[in-house]
């Protein structure tokens, strides 16, 4: 098929355009964008690299061109003249490397070490422990638990213990900066001051099984005072449910629920997400899905269906009652 001429001059430019819509710099995982001092250390690495990488495409390439044009062929023109062992040359094709690296070198440990070293006084300590395909918040502090939503204050470091119990993972929030690998048996560490309230979005970095890419997790940024509201409103018990409610409370006290998840009060289990406030969630599933009645209903009936290789099997119980246990799980707020 042969295309028209305006066709052929549209086609390029509907290309770049598609291309450059794509491109944004303050999106919700955006690399380029930092909320924290640790963020921006990396961030101003990379720019250094960039710019560097940059000057020295355009020696090459500057070089490059000069030398195809001057010694370029010739008709009758003369063999030019060949240089072999040039003292000048070899040195500074080994010494121009050196200095380069040098370079990068230096403050690329200066951020190494600015990004590994201790917390600062009055850090808010969290512990975190990634889980197939799950994340779980521990606040030694405040004796608070919860999973996959990790709210933390403006303006006051944070210092993330980072533990793996199964399989190596991978923490990582591209808007505070940086990766943190989780391993088994060993405990890493992340530091960083939030500056900017907001809503973050990360993910598991590392290929942990079936659902690593439904293994999601968000850092909500508030100013202190609301996040000592939450942390209260967490520490208190589980509501007493009503009407509705309350039948599903019964089934779920029945039920093999309570053998893996914590709601305090009512069970005790210590390898799943701790429930006791479960309804002040936004997401469930690893913020797979929104929180609500239908989504939960339906994770409820059949888990992997929903999540591949999701541990929490189907446990058995029928529409109407996952549905009650649904809307008792929304009522713990």
């Amino acid at each position: 098929m042969r295309i028209p001429p305006l066709h052929r001059r549209a086609l390029p430019i509907a290309a770049i355009t598609a291309v450059l819509g794509g491109c944004a710099w303050d999106t919700p995982m955006s690399t380029a964008v930092s909320s924290t001092e640790f963020g921006r250390s990396i961030l101003s690495l990379y720019g250094l690299l960039v710019w560097v990488s940059a000057a020295i495409i355009a020696i090459v390439f500057i070089g490059l061109a000069w030398v195809l044009l001057h010694f370029r062929e010739r008709p009758g023109g003369p063999l030019p003249r060949q240089i072999r062992g040039h003292t000048l040359l070899e040195l500074s094709w080994t010494i121009a490397p050196a200095l380069v690296l040098l370079i990068i070198a230096i403050p690329t440990i200066q951020v190494i070490f600015r990004t590994q070293g201790a917390a600062p006084r009055g850090a808010l300590e969290v512990t975190v422990r990634g889980w197939q395909w799950w994340w779980e918040f521990r606040y030694p502090s405040l004796g608070v638990v919860t999973a996959n939503e990790l709210y933390l204050p403006v303006g006051q470091p944070v210092v993330l213990r980072l533990e793996g119990p199964d399989v190596i993972h991978s923490f990582w929030i591209p808007r505070l900066g940086g990766k943190r690998d989780v391993v088994p048996g060993r405990i890493n560490q992340l530091t960083f001051t939030i500056d900017q309230a907001g809503e973050y979005w990360g993910q598991c970095a590392e290929f942990c099984g079936t659902s690593h890419a439904n293994m999601r997790m968000q850092v909500i940024a508030v100013p202190r005072q609301e996040f000592d509201r939450w942390a209260a409103r967490q520490k208190a018990p589980a509501p007493e449910p009503a009407e509705a409610a309350a039948d599903g409370k019964a089934i779920y006290a029945r039920s093999a629920c309570v053998g893996c998840h914590t709601i305090r009060g009512v069970s005790a289990g210590a390898i799943a997400p701790d429930l006791t406030h479960f309804g002040s969630r936004k997401t469930l599933a690893a913020g797979l899905l929104p929180n609500d009645l239908e989504n939960l209903t339906t994770w409820i009936v059949d888990p992997p269906r929903v999540k591949p290789g999701a541990k929490m099997p189907a446990v058995g119980l029928n529409a109407a009652e996952a549905r009650a246990v649904a809307t008792y799980l929304l009522s713990l707020k």
